[in-house]
Order: structure tokens, then C-alpha cells, then sequence
């Protein structure tokens, strides 16, 4: 049986669709108003409607509409919008530049065609293309800058937004985090076996009040963060893992493979801590001789893969959208978007994989 849940982004076909509708709606009626305002001028100037007027003045709206609809389609196909701001103004000049020469060339073979101006001559085809490219120019940077302006503003608030529910997310969890991660039939198996030591090996209850206390103290302040460091992440499992040895006993086996250049590596606090406690939970506790609990973090393709695999099984009972992995799951998407995923898979009979993949740190 295989299990698994990614994290990804899907944006709403029916989003995507008014957006597309309102932008068709607002190139329309923006052409159109350009259109009047060219024809009213016109009218102002006194000069008598022709045929060639008529098709001049209509030409240039259309083609308008037809320059610009290339050009968002050429943003969208390079995903220019997600570029950095001064890629996109560098981008906006150029294509600024080639559509409105395109803009120009057009409009003057309907000028030429119409005979609307009398362009005799190679120099005055030439100084006449030069005017309107000038003006094609600013008017096509004109609209680059109201569409540049408005997906910029937009995407403004939807990062600040992101950000709002991040730190909502994050208040909601605080409260929950000792009752998700570090729940109290932990602190009371804890504590029992810290009981047993006192007189058996009072060094080692020693330390385990004090593995205790450092997981309890990461557990309060690791909530209150946006993203932890996966070398302080290890030392809160290693806690964690030191406290259930002590109850396990040879049934609990750890090993571990960790990318040394992976220890300063962003991730969402007590993340890591969640798969492991899971492991442990529905994994060797429920195994009579144990087993083992294996960590691995490697770099593939500029992301981190953090795995943790255990012995034991994925049941049919097993909830997968329980407290600490939905929260793991629902803090990834927020943090990193479609670029970070979870899956929990039954790697073979008797081995469960949980693995988490985040982009690489730009400080790495």
C-alpha cells in the first residue's frame, strides 16, 4: 500500500478565468475610449470624415488591441511577473521597443494602403514612420507600465497577505504546539522514566531533566518563529529522541545522515521533530522488537530533501491529516508556496518514508 500528500499550489480555474474575462473587458473599453478621444479630436480639428479616415482611425485601436494581447501573452509565456523588479523594467523597455516599432510598421502600411497621407517620396514614408513610432512608443509604454503597475501592486498584496496568514497561522499554532509535538502522555512517559534513574543512575536523570527542559523551552519558542535552522531542529530531536531511548531501550534504534552543508538550511520549526514523534508514535511503538528510525538530508536540484524513515507500517486507521502533519504541511505551503511538498510512503514492506522537500536557503 502506498500513501502519500504533497503540498502544492493550485490557482482556481474559475479565478483564472474572470481574471482572463477582466482583462479582455478592461482592453476593450480602454481601446474603445481611446478610440472617441482620437475621433473627437478629430472632429474638434474640423477635418471632414473620408473612407480612408474611417478606416485609419479604426485601424489603430484594433491594432492596438491585437500589439498589446502579443504582449501579455509573451509576459505570461516567460513569466516575467515573477521576475526580479529590475528584470521586469528592463523587460518592460524592451518590450516597449519592439512592439511599438511592430505597432508602427503596421499602422503605416494601413496608411500607405489608404492613401491616407500623401507619402511620395522614400524620405517622407521614412519621416513619417519616424513620428509615429515615436508616438506608438509612448503609447505602448504607457500601457506597459499600467500593466507592469497593476500585477506588481497585486502580487504586493498577495505576498503581504501570505504574510498575514503566516502570522495568523503561527499565533494559532503557538498555543497548540506542547499539546501537537509534545504531548503529555510524552511528558508523562517521560517523566516515569526519569522517576526509574533517579536511583539507578542519578547522572543520567540528571540529564534527562535537562533534555526534558530544553525540549519543552524549544517547543514554547519555536512556534513563535516564521522558520528555524535544521542544526537547531536536530538538537531539539535529539532530545526528543534521548527521552524515548530511555523507554525503548534497544527496541529504538537511531541513525542518521546528515549533509553537513544542509545544518544552516531554513525550515519550519519543530517540522522535523513532528515526522520523528510520528515515527516513533505509529511506527516502533507498535512494533514488539522495535526498530529503527533513520534521518537523512541530502541537496538535489537547488532543494533540501529531509527524510525520516521508520520500521512499521501505514494502516488504514492512520490519520494522515491528524494535528502535527497537517500543520507541517499547511506551514510549507504558506512559507515556500508550490515549491516545497510532504509525502508519507510505505517504502516497502515493512518501511515508512516521511519526506519533506524545501528550497535551498539563498545563504546556503
Amino acid at each position: 500500500m502506498v500513501m502519500t500528500k504533497n503540498v502544492t499550489t493550485h490557482t482556481n480555474g474559475n479565478i483564472q478565468l474572470s481574471e482572463k474575462k477582466l482583462f479582455h473587458i478592461v482592453q476593450i473599453g480602454g481601446w474603445l475610449c481611446y478610440f472617441f478621444v482620437i475621433w473627437l479630436i478629430q472632429i474638434t480639428l474640423g477635418k471632414p470624415p473620408t473612407q480612408a479616415t474611417y478606416i485609419v482611425e479604426f485601424a489603430e485601436p484594433i491594432l492596438g488591441y491585437f500589439i498589446t494581447n502579443l504582449i501579455r501573452k509573451r509576459i505570461i509565456r516567460r513569466h516575467l511577473l515573477d521576475r526580479s523588479l529590475s528584470t521586469q523594467v528592463l523587460q518592460l523597455l524592451y518590450l516597449t521597443f519592439i512592439f511599438s516599432w511592430l505597432y508602427s510598421v503596421l499602422y503605416m502600411i494601413v496608411f500607405i494602403a489608404t492613401g491616407y497621407y500623401k507619402l511620395d517620396t522614400v524620405f517622407s514614408i521614412i519621416n513619417r514612420w519616424m513620428v509615429q513610432w515615436v508616438f506608438d512608443f509612448v503609447l505602448v509604454l504607457i500601457w506597459n507600465l499600467l500593466y507592469f503597475s497593476y500585477h506588481y501592486v497585486q502580487k504586493s498584496n498577495k505576498d503581504a497577505l501570505a504574510k498575514s496568514q503566516l502570522e495568523t497561522t503561527i499565533k494559532d499554532l503557538e498555543l497548540n504546539t506542547i499539546k501537537a509535538h509534545i504531548n503529555p502522555h510524552f511528558i508523562f512517559n517521560a517523566l516515569n522514566s526519569i522517576r526509574a534513574l533517579v536511583d539507578e543512575n542519578p547522572e543520567r536523570a540528571r540529564l534527562a531533566i535537562t533534555e526534558l527542559s530544553n525540549l519543552l523551552r524549544s517547543s514554547m519558542q519555536a512556534e513563535k518563529r516564521k522558520t528555524t535552522t535544521l542544526e537547531e531542529e536536530l538538537k531539539i530531536v535529539n532530545d526528543y529522541l534521548a527521552l524515548e531511548s530511555i523507554r525503548f531501550e534497544s527496541r529504538l534504534r537511531v541513525e542518521s545522515n546528515i549533509d553537513e552543508n544542509l545544518r544552516s538550511q531554513a525550515i519550519p520549526p519543530m517540522s522535523l521533530q513532528t515526522l520523528v514523534e510520528n515515527a516513533i508514535k505509529h511506527g516502533i511503538s507498535k512494533e514488539i522488537n522495535g526498530g529503527t528510525i533513520e534521518i537523512i538530508t541530502f541537496q538535489q536540484n537547488n532543494h533540501c530533501y529531509i527524510e525520516v524513515k521508520n520500521t512499521g507500517k501505514i494502516n488504514a486507521n492512520y490519520n494522515t491529516e491528524g494535528f502535527g502533519i497537517k500543520s507541517t504541511i499547511g506551514r510549507l505551503a504558506l512559507l515556500f508556496g508550490q515549491n516545497a511538498s510532504f509525502s508519507l510512503v510505505q517504502k516497502s514492506e515493512n518501511q515508512v518514508t516521511a519526506t519533506m522537500k524545501i528550497p535551498l536557503s539563498n545563504k546556503l
